[in-house]
């Protein structure tokens, strides 16, 4: 209980709150890198994913390939990059970094929602003389909206926990408050960042199992 105390206490000081270092500002810097990496995964991933589910080709060994991708620790992937050029570059290393690691989630569970859309649904459709754009359009990415969002919702989780790694090279985030915490031995420090980044990363699931259930589904899809 001391240590959770402690975290209390420090998350209940508005003065932690406040300033460059205060938590305002490294959780914008948090919800800045983790957006911008999941909003390019997403536009790299998911038209993929979803093409390839589509055509039925050609998608296991994307999927083999991004999910070997996941073997490899994001934070060597990181420590490369800043040893290159672009450790001059900002955010950018970080960004891409987590790109690297949301891609895989996205891509296998949209190219599986896809392949797991009932066949015989699909060839009703063509059957009633839907060309291939409507085929997807209105029946199999309706179908597989389900799987594409745990896929949405899994990346979203993990880029906003591993964006922590960020501090690791100096640069910003809710990172910052845990490794300022671990450099001064400041126990309930640490404990009050891990429990912001786990408390951000809830909010944002559970803003998209919300979006989810608010967007209209296809009547096409019903039918």
């Amino acid at each position: 209980m001391g240590v959770l105390g402690g975290a209390w206490d420090w998350l209940a000081d508005g003065a932690n709150w406040a300033g460059e270092n205060g938590v305002w500002h490294r959780l914008a810097e948090h919800v800045y890198v983790s957006g911008i990496a999941l909003a390019v995964a997403c536009a790299v991933a998911l038209p993929l994913g979803l093409w390839l589910g589509h055509l039925g080709k050609g998608g296991t060994l994307a999927v083999n390939v991004s999910n070997a991708g996941r073997a490899v620790p994001v934070f060597a992937v990181l420590a490369l990059f800043m040893v290159s050029p672009l450790r001059s570059a900002g955010y950018l290393p970080t960004v891409t970094a987590l790109v690297l690691f949301a891609i895989p989630p996205l891509l296998t569970n949209a190219y599986v929602g896809m392949r797991e859309v009932d066949r015989s649904v699909v060839e009703a459709a063509r059957g009633m003389g839907m060309s291939g754009t409507q085929l997807f359009l209105r029946v199999e990415l309706p179908l597989a909206r389900g799987l594409v969002m745990t896929g949405l919702r899994s990346g979203a989780v993990q880029v906003i926990a591993t964006a922590t790694i960020a501090a690791m090279v100096g640069q910003g985030g809710l990172g910052r408050i845990i490794t300022t915490g671990f450099n001064t031995y400041n126990t309930p420090q640490v404990v009050a960042g891990a429990v912001l980044v786990a408390l951000l990363a809830l909010l944002v699931e559970g803003a998209l199992v919300a979006a989810d259930r608010l967007l209209p589904r296809h009547p096409s899809a019903a039918r």
